[in-house]
């Protein structure tokens, strides 16, 4: 997870728009440009998904559509409430074989939550220390292993869909 986290911030500091980098804000700017766009596509992967087709799973070893967003919509709140420096909030109990409508609403809103998040960061924050996962952290751990970890689970859902004929949103 460091390369990867390591290959974001080159990527983001070679790669920026002069927009962002007018700002000052060069490395928080590009993570939110970049979890804007992939938050945009997962959730409208989850959309995308038929409600029939959220217990599908590619392999035993893997989860289902619906463990899938379960899983993303829970580790936004923990990742996110690191960003922000707040504390999750209650959301209510999920179950992957609850209505699709249901977990869509609750990816959401966790999406909603971290777009929060990530407005409140500058470069200049990045350094703070921060409770993620248990353990003290900089921010830029949780900021940029969010955009990893949709990037990740993004591709994901893109595999689920294409293997039941549908065609990922970032394909369109």
């Amino acid at each position: 997870m460091m390369a990867a986290l390591r290959s974001l911030v080159v990527f983001a500091l070679v790669f920026t728009p002069a927009t962002s980098a007018a700002q000052g804000n060069p490395v928080s700017n590009t993570a939110r440009e970049l979890a804007k766009q992939t938050g945009a596509n997962l959730l409208a992967a989850a959309q995308a998904m038929p409600s029939d087709k959220y217990g599908f799973k590619p392999t035993p070893a893997q989860r289902t559509f619906g463990e899938l967003i379960v899983h993303i919509e829970g580790d936004n709140r923990i990742t996110c409430a690191a960003i922000s420096g707040s504390t999750p909030g209650t959301e209510p109990k999920l179950a992957p074989t609850d209505p699709k409508d249901k977990l869509v609403a609750a990816l959401q809103r966790s999406l909603a939550f971290c777009d929060t998040a990530l407005a409140q960061v500058t470069d200049a924050k990045l350094g703070d220390t921060v409770s993620y996962y248990g353990h003290s952290a900089p921010r830029a751990a949780a900021v940029l292993g969010l955009v990893v970890d949709w990037s990740d689970h993004y591709g994901q859902q893109a595999v689920y869909l294409r293997l039941n004929g549908v065609l990922p949103p970032s394909a369109r």
